[in-house]
């Protein structure tokens, strides 16, 4: 027994001094990370504790949502309550004032959160909508150092390059799940359409921010199979989000995560896009429950407060397990 556990943990430190060496994980070493025993799993968080300690220290950033534009969305993603198909009970408002997203950047910078993302429902912004985020973008900018990420749905070349000068620092649009598994989760747009929207974003001078959800019912190959798309992608920010089946959703009652199992999936992408930002994202406090603080060992960067229409950790909560862990928080805006 003890031999098998010196062999497990040799293998993960060898994927590790690999990957630092710049050679990428094949497929099959993919696969044995999301495959990796219970037993191993704290040699699997080690490995990729070294990697992501390698680029990024013991720095945490923290990001901050606020719904902009919630609900009366006419998509039909399983798993989001504000689709068309969702009888889920969200609040439903258009797009809100520019004082409000004003005041939300305020409160990013209270939760000590670099980055303030102004995130609004709906398959794509009116140019109308466009100019409404991007007042707000300009003064927030001229008032603050926070760096701001827009994640309005699908975009226009014209409409990436509007944000652009406004001061949109980062684009987030999420290619969710794999193109194979794509159309088990959302047939009214496509794959295709998800990673045109990221190249827009690229090619207007925009950070690209793009994750997925795992746990809506996908094969350990559709998750390397997304990550691979990811790494392709080149996105410098990738948010792992861990389904929250919402009553109300197509995916309601889908519980097929633990937090062993989601420490995994975020050791795998530490292994596979090493130098990028890896954000634990939605679903982290009802999958990864007691083991959050785990998450901050593969991973580089978290939410804070809040999601688009379910509660999260109490921000302080965020502050004092970071600082238990004997990390550090990114410095913030001022």
């Amino acid at each position: 027994m003890q031999t098998e556990t010196i062999t497990g943990a040799t293998r993960w430190e060898a994927l590790a001094d690999r990957v630092l060496k710049g050679k990428p994980l094949s497929t099959e070493e993919a696969l044995s990370v999301l495959q990796c025993p219970d037993e191993a799993l704290l040699s699997l968080l080690q490995a990729a504790y070294r990697v992501r300690h390698h680029y990024f220290g013991n720095k945490v950033k923290l990001n901050m949502i606020i719904n902009a534009k919630s609900g009366l969305c006419p998509e039909n993603c399983g798993y989001c309550s504000q689709s068309i198909v969702s009888t889920a009970p969200v609040e439903r408002y258009s797009m809100l004032k520019k004082e409000v997203l004003i005041e939300g950047a305020r409160e990013a910078i209270d939760r000590q959160a670099g980055t303030y993302c102004i995130v609004a429902s709906g398959r794509g912004p009116t140019h109308r909508e466009v100019e409404e985020v991007a007042e707000a973008v300009r003064e927030i900018k001229s008032q603050t150092r926070l760096k701001i990420c827009a994640c309005l749905g699908i975009l226009s070349e014209e409409q990436a390059r509007r944000l652009k000068e406004a001061g949109v620092d980062r684009y987030n649009h999420n290619l969710n799940t794999s193109a194979s598994h794509h159309d088990q989760i959302t047939t009214s747009h496509t794959f295709d359409d998800r990673v045109r929207t990221v190249e827009h974003a690229k090619q207007a001078g925009i950070s690209p921010c793009s994750g997925c959800i795992v746990g809506m019912g996908e094969t350990d190959e559709q998750i390397v199979e997304v990550a691979n798309s990811l790494k392709e992608l080149d996105a410098d920010s990738i948010p792992v989000n861990f389904l929250h089946a919402i009553p109300g959703t197509p995916l309601e009652g889908m519980d097929e995560l633990n937090p062993r199992r989601c420490l995994k999936i975020l050791a795998l992408f530490r292994l596979m896009c090493p130098t990028k930002e890896i954000r634990v994202s939605g679903g982290r406090e009802v999958n990864l429950r007691s083991l959050q603080p785990l998450a901050l060992y593969p991973a580089n960067s978290l939410f804070v407060g809040d999601y688009l229409t379910t509660e999260g950790q109490v921000a302080e909560q965020d502050h004092q397990m970071i600082r238990d862990l004997g990390f550090e928080i990114e410095e913030c805006a001022l």
